[in-house]
């Protein structure tokens, strides 16, 4: 079934609400894992295990949806995807213990992934070079509205309805989208260029996008460039409730100053397409990053924590990362045009995989401080640099 193809601003705004689903039903109950460890009898542990369940089977499930995309279209994915973690919302929603909500929580992660990375395969099956980054970069802008937005709506609705009401929000609004990329979203994947789903072709293409060290050097820079800054996130209710001493409605002092800074350094990572190379991007990126590491640990050596120094790095962090983000996610793909689907996949995986990791051991034996935490961002941004330093040299070899 065709559809009207939207102008590449509204293309990008629809792919951003598409990406954006996975982070918004992370973020959106964050402020309300208290109240679901005293309503279900769970210990806190319990309750923050939802989120490792939906991130490790948010992780496996990228592995497959570019494959099964590049099989069958994007459309029909993304239409399928969207009505199962509505269902999955609602699971969730009616849970009545934490044994169910972990299991719900993990069936919203098996569906929830394939928007980002449907969403990146369809720029790079329609756009090349400086218009991809562009794309890319709107993308990513309109993007983070979601973290922004969603703890100061979860902090709302958990204080006016309690927990169960935020994932009845996560319900309504994906009936919403649903309905608007049944009429908006296009088929970008004729069908001439369709893949295979034969066991032998999906291990040969799978070996290849993981043997490949170019590949691998950016999703690693990728993953831990967003580890410096997701564990914050997924610290959130310790940092800003104990150690900030801030009300459950006040999650936007953490998520605003960062959610501008990605909206900024997305917007300069557009400007910057075409006007300068994509590895000179990456590197202001780097620089930027770099800085807000820095200040992030003088101000936590200096001072006791508190508003608004404890979060103002974050806003610097962010801008480079953001910059840095769409030509290192384009050059991961580059490598692969005939299974775009199932590389952005592989992309996907490796960063949902590491966010798990990031969730289950490294954010919880960081939260105990806030200068463990920033140490865990500086760690974390230089190993990353490592990392999209490799990609560089590895770029500059012969063939």
């Amino acid at each position: 079934m065709s559809s009207p193809t939207p102008s590449s601003r509204g293309l990008a705004l629809l792919l951003a609400c598409l990406s954006a689903l996975g982070p918004f039903s992370i973020d959106t109950y964050l402020p309300s894992f208290e109240d679901i460890s005293h309503r279900l009898g769970a210990t806190p542990l319990e309750v923050q295990q939802t989120l490792s369940a939906y991130l490790f089977s948010f992780a496996a499930m990228t592995l497959w949806h570019g494959a099964i995309a590049d099989r069958f279209g994007r459309r029909r994915v993304i239409l399928w995807a969207l009505a199962l973690f509505g269902v999955a919302s609602l699971g969730c929603m009616l849970a009545g213990s934490i044994g169910q909500l972990w299991f719900w929580r993990a069936m919203q992660g098996v569906t929830a992934g394939a928007g980002i990375v449907v969403s990146r395969a369809i720029v790079r099956d329609l756009y090349d070079g400086a218009q991809a980054q562009r794309l890319m970069a709107q993308i990513t802008m309109m993007f983070a509205l979601a973290p922004a937005i969603a703890p100061v709506i979860g902090g709302w609705l958990q204080t006016w309805f309690g927990w169960r009401s935020i994932f009845a929000f996560l319900v309504l609004s994906t009936v919403i989208l649903w309905l608007t990329c049944l009429r908006l979203l296009p088929e970008s994947l004729p069908p001439e260029r369709r893949q295979s789903l034969r066991p032998g072709y999906l291990a040969g293409a799978y070996r290849q996008v993981f043997s490949s060290p170019r590949f691998l050097c950016a999703c690693l820079a990728l993953a831990l460039n967003f580890g410096g800054f997701f564990i914050y996130v997924l610290s959130a209710p310790v940092f800003l409730m104990r150690h900030l001493a801030l009300p459950e409605t006040a999650f936007l002092w953490l998520f605003g100053p960062a959610m501008l800074g990605l909206m900024s350094g997305s917007w300069l990572s557009g400007r910057l397409a075409g006007r300068i190379s994509p590895g000179r991007t990456v590197a202001l990126g780097y620089v930027a990053m770099s800085c807000a590491a820095l200040l992030n640990l003088g101000i936590n050596l200096s001072l006791p924590p508190g508003l608004p120094w404890s979060v103002a790095p974050l806003f610097v962090y962010t801008i480079g990362m953001s910059l840095a983000m769409p030509s290192l996610t384009l050059f991961a793909l580059d490598p692969f045009a005939r299974q775009r689907g199932l590389a952005a996949s592989c992309q996907t995986f490796f960063q949902s995989g590491f966010n798990g990791i990031a969730a289950a051991l490294i954010a919880p034996a960081l939260w105990g401080s806030t200068l463990s935490l920033a140490a865990g961002m500086a760690g974390l941004m230089l190993a990353g640099g490592l990392a999209a330093l490799a990609h560089r040299q590895l770029r500059l070899l012969p063939g």
